[in-house]
């Protein structure tokens, strides 16, 4: 990184990707122990909001639990962990842009990094988020005819629809690939400023595709279970 002295504090690039690695896991950590040692406030909101939870958690094992396997469970469980991972990125820039505002506007010392840095959380953000939405289904579907059609239809819709997700993963995956290599060769960094590394947003981007195609299989499994286990019930 060159000469930033003249700008006032910069953040420094290792330390940015440092503490992204590091900070959802120190909250995932505490709020673990918090619901352990009942230190969350238990409101009525908070209690409604886990009741809907229980229910919730009931109709998902209902649908789902009886159909998944070994596989299934651990796709599942990263899935739902990466989401949870990604979501405390939000914190980080809301400090970095409230930084920004008391730098810019108390101190008239406006800074080279904040914007920055907040778009490329926001995109990484994005791009791992892909197999937790996979996982609760919250991609856009187009439904005209698919909520006319019976449960099973609904199943083997999915199971049909499926082929053309894959063929975008595989795609993604390849593209991402390419990418990442590429960046990762000639140490690739951001036209702006603080002149971050850009490699390591690419390499997000893979693991985001990796994971959502890991989702998209154990979607498969399971709406494959579930196709012939309402077959086999229709015949009974």
């Amino acid at each position: 990184m060159s000469d930033l002295s003249a700008f006032g504090f910069v953040l420094p690039h290792w330390f940015y990707w440092g503490w992204l690695a590091v900070m959802p896991l120190l909250m995932m950590a505490w709020d673990k122990w918090a619901s352990g040692h009942g230190v969350q406030a238990m409101d009525k909101n908070a209690e409604a909001n886990e009741k809907l939870q229980q229910i919730e958690a009931e109709m998902s094992k209902k649908i789902d639990w009886d159909y998944q396997n070994g596989f299934t469970r651990v796709v599942d469980w990263i899935s739902e962990k990466s989401g949870v991972f990604a979501a405390f990125w939000t914190v980080n820039a809301v400090v970095f842009y409230f930084f920004e505002v008391v730098m810019r506007y108390i101190f008239n010392m406006p800074t080279i990094w904040v914007h920055e840095a907040s778009f490329l959380l926001f995109g990484m953000q994005y791009l791992l988020t892909g197999a937790f939405a996979m996982l609760h289904g919250a991609h856009v579907r187009v439904d005209v005819v698919y909520n006319l059609l019976p449960v099973r239809g609904r199943v083997g819709m999915d199971i049909f629809t499926s082929m053309f997700f894959f063929m975008f993963c595989i795609a993604l995956i390849i593209t991402s690939w390419t990418f990442f290599a590429d960046a990762y060769a000639m140490d690739e960094r951001t036209m702006e400023t603080w002149g971050i590394q850009y490699w390591p947003v690419k390499a997000m981007m893979l693991l985001g595709a990796v994971m959502i195609t890991l989702a998209g299989v154990s979607k498969l499994i399971k709406d494959i279970a579930l196709f012939v286990k309402l077959g086999r019930e229709q015949h009974a």
